[in-house]
């Protein structure tokens, strides 16, 4: 038995009945075949083809050709919508399935996957520019889209398509209409075309390599992507309807409204007691309730103040993890062994250069320099806070990796490919001193005028301190876990140092204030 289905067969069954005389027949007809099926399979009697088993004999049978099926899934996904009948996470994870075995590269892989996302998102932009307006203005009455709600649809792309686009990538059904609905709601290709490419080559990435490194427990890895998935899309369906909710309570009439309807409810002998007892409940927490809105709202000790805690534990667990494992001096944690493997499968003479001058930039000397040159920019414009958080967190992060390092002497791995020189290896300074690139765009763009600038510039900052990390991995200058170390050397001092700064200026400005 699933009873999920037959909750989705009494929603289909239900909706049919409620807009029966709205909708048109063939809508009536499928939304019938979907209670009816949704029933069926609930009761367990039907079981289809595993789909997923057969996509990973099929990858295990096809070798090389594995570039071009997982290529053309990926294309057909949005280019002829299959993503509304299959998702296309699994098979871009079968294709990093096939590579971990060693049968096809992984690298070849991701670029054929980004190139394919990327055709399949331009080619429904264009069906959607071409078709989809007129398409809509004509066909769209019989599926309640009325040119009003065509309108809503044209300008939240104007305001927030970009974002759809981005974010829309990682959640199913949205990814296999959001490039029609761009297109068709006269979104500018110069603008979309930034977003997908990013969002396209994030899901090409973070996919192909999931399936490339659990590629032993692949059954595991795609229902735990699949629940990820739907976690992703249950929270960005919540965070649009509180944010609806807040917004529409903020207007008085509609406040009163509510009050005016929960009265009325009250006074109903059947739910009135309900409506009551709702009421009395609501009263009891509605503190706690207003404690927990002001934490995750941005302003006063909010959001902000949160964040920084989360960030702070995060780094504190990373820190102190793998010291309650850590053994002899080159005692393996969990995927230290399994990150040297995957670092020889990538190795490459390009590789290695490009790691070198990576791991370069993670010098003390030179994200020192940068964040000591920003500090006193920031103190030009009277951003005294932000500076001293800054120089503050940097100090404390050098600090307490020396000391770590004394206090732990672990071992550096075998076989470096760059000089380490006399140091110990957990936890790994250029890691940690990766993460003062994080520290410097979070204070940078506070200054930038809008969310997507400031977005990308931390993005590029976090994309340039997880490459400092992992090239220190690559190079076998230090174990998974002492880049791990490193990081939450970072989080953990940048984010007590920012706590600690918010404070201050909140007493500050609280202080000015009559």
């Amino acid at each position: 038995m699933k009873p999920a289905f037959f909750v989705g067969a009494a929603a289909a069954a239900t909706l049919a009945w409620v807009r029966r005389r709205h909708l048109e027949p063939p809508l009536l007809v499928g939304l019938a075949i979907i209670a009816i099926g949704s029933a069926v399979y609930g009761t367990g009697l039907i079981h289809p083809p595993d789909l997923e088993q057969l996509l990973e004999d099929l990858g295990e049978r096809l070798g090389k050709w594995t570039y071009l099926v997982v290529g053309l899934l990926a294309f057909l996904e949005t280019g002829a919508f299959v993503g509304l009948l299959a998702p296309g996470e699994t098979a871009i994870m079968v294709g990093g399935l096939v590579a971990g075995q060693g049968r096809i590269d992984i690298v070849t892989l991701i670029a054929i996957v980004w190139t394919a996302a990327i055709a399949g998102d331009v080619t429904s932009f264009f069906i959607g520019r071409k078709l989809g307006r007129d398409f809509l203005v004509k066909h769209g009455p019989r599926v309640q889209i009325t040119p009003a709600r065509l309108e809503q649809v044209e300008g939240f792309f104007e305001r927030h398509g970009g974002k759809a686009v981005l974010i829309g990538r990682f959640v199913g059904l949205v990814r296999a209409v959001a490039p029609f609905l761009a297109g068709s709601s006269g979104m500018s290709l110069k603008r979309f075309l930034p977003y997908d490419v990013i969002g396209a080559g994030i899901w090409a990435a973070t996919f192909s390599i999931l399936g490339y490194v659990f590629w032993q427990s692949f059954d595991q890895l795609v229902s735990a992507a699949k629940q990820g998935a739907f976690a992703l899309g249950t929270t960005i369906t919540v965070i649009v309807g509180v944010v609806v909710a807040y917004r529409w309570l903020k207007v008085e009439a509609n406040r009163a409204r509510l009050r005016a309807f929960v009265h009325e409810q009250e006074r109903r002998p059947v739910v009135g007691p309900v409506v009551r007892l709702a009421v009395r409940a609501w009263h009891r927490v509605r503190g706690p309730v207003r404690f927990l809105w002001d934490r995750v709202t941005p302003g006063q000790l909010g959001l902000e103040l949160t964040t920084l805690l989360a960030i702070t534990v995060v780094g504190v667990f990373n820190l102190v993890g793998p010291l309650l494992t850590l053994g002899d001096d080159r005692a393996l944690v969990a995927g230290d062994a399994r990150s040297f493997e995957i670092a020889e499968n990538l190795r490459r003479a390009w590789l290695d250069d490009a790691a070198m001058i990576v791991s370069d930039v993670g010098q003390l000397a030179v994200t020192g320099t940068l964040l000591v040159v920003v500090a006193l920019v920031l103190l030009a414009r009277r951003r005294v806070v932000d500076a001293v958080v800054l120089l503050s967190g940097m100090a404390a992060t050098v600090l307490v990796v020396n000391v770590v390092k004394d206090a732990q002497e672990r071992a550096r791995p075998l076989g470096a490919l760059v000089d380490t020189g006399d140091s110990f290896a957990y936890p790994s300074g250029h890691a940690a001193y990766g993460v003062a690139f994080v520290a410097i765009a979070v204070a940078v763009s506070r200054a930038l005028p809008g969310v997507v600038s400031r977005a990308a510039l931390v993005a590029v900052s976090v994309v340039l301190a997880a490459a400092v990390a992992l090239s220190r991995v690559y190079l076998r200058a230090h174990y998974l876990s002492d880049v791990l170390g490193g990081v939450g050397t970072a989080l953990a001092c940048f984010g007590l140092c920012g706590m600690v700064g918010l404070v201050v200026a909140f007493v500050r400005q609280n202080g000015r204030t009559p």
